[in-house]
């Protein structure tokens, strides 16, 4: 892929170097009704088009760099939430085997008569 991507830059490069040598006639080019100042050839304005597209080019990058970045956030927190859910169910249920294993301890050891404390609900 690097290399097709150096090559492909290359065969641009080429290309661009060949329409700025051959295009030296006059022109000149208006953008939003006024006409830009310095650019008074044909090579000029293709380099203000490459500019352009350049610019272009950039800003789709970063946007396409950022919801990438997005989705694998989403990504991972939804993960976690399901791991924090599951953890929290496995916890549960430890605890109340834990519970009942004392329970039956106390029972057989005749210290049943000591009242528990009901431990306080884990909220999330």
């Amino acid at each position: 892929m690097i290399f097709l991507g150096l090559i492909l830059a290359a065969a641009a490069t080429v290309v661009g170097v060949s329409v700025v040598l051959d295009n030296t006639g006059a022109s000149e080019l208006t953008a939003f009704g006024e006409t830009v100042p310095g650019v008074t050839s044909q090579w000029h304005v293709f380099l203000a088009g490459a500019a352009v597209a350049i610019v272009f080019m950039a800003g789709m990058t970063v946007a396409t760099l950022g919801i990438g970045r997005a989705i694998r956030i989403r990504k991972e927190l939804r993960e976690l939430r399901d791991e924090h859910e599951e953890s929290m169910t496995t916890m549960e249920l430890e605890k109340r085997q834990l519970q009942r294993e004392l329970a039956r301890a106390r029972r057989e050891a005749g210290i049943g008569s000591i009242p528990q404390q009901p431990m306080a609900p884990h909220s999330s």
